[in-house]
């Protein structure tokens, strides 16, 4: 099972965390793409696929995200049987909206069949904590090696 890891930045924090998501999870067959240059009818039920997604304006989805998404939902794939696992990154200064990047792409995720695993790792740039630091802690927590022999 390959890991693919798809992120949809707007000032490029997603993809930095993304790579050090991909660094923790180097054991395994790992690949990462910019949202913004995959094309949903590559989403592969046998890979695990890892979103990594910031939220942008009033709680939308980052530009870099745009795309993919629109696609997706333009041409509306059977995602059943695809597995995938989000990190969100957001600051909780926008009350309602925090983290809503990452939600909305899950949610969009599900909706076309794929089910989503592991817990949904969200970062709050307003506190203390570096994100590429609580992604790496998140990433140890994936079901991988369960997903794998599944």
């Amino acid at each position: 099972m390959r890991v693919v890891i798809l992120f949809g930045s707007e000032m490029g924090t997603s993809e930095a965390v993304a790579e050090c998501v991909a660094d923790e999870l180097s054991a395994h067959d790992v690949s990462v793409f910019d949202m913004c240059d995959y094309d949903p009818g590559d989403l592969d039920r046998n890979d695990f696929h890892i979103l990594v997604c910031s939220t942008y304006g009033d709680g939308e989805l980052p530009t870099g995200a745009e795309p993919f998404f629109t696609l997706l939902d333009t041409t509306a794939p059977d995602l059943t049987g695809l597995r995938f696992a989000v990190f969100g990154l957001g600051d909780s200064v926008y009350g309602d909206t925090y983290n809503r990047g990452g939600e909305i792409a899950a949610e969009k995720m599900t909706a076309r069949g794929a089910t989503q695993v592991g817990e949904h790792g969200r970062h709050d740039y307003s506190s203390e904590v570096r994100a590429k630091d609580l992604a790496r802690a998140w990433a140890t927590t994936l079901p991988i090696d369960a997903l794998i022999t599944a």
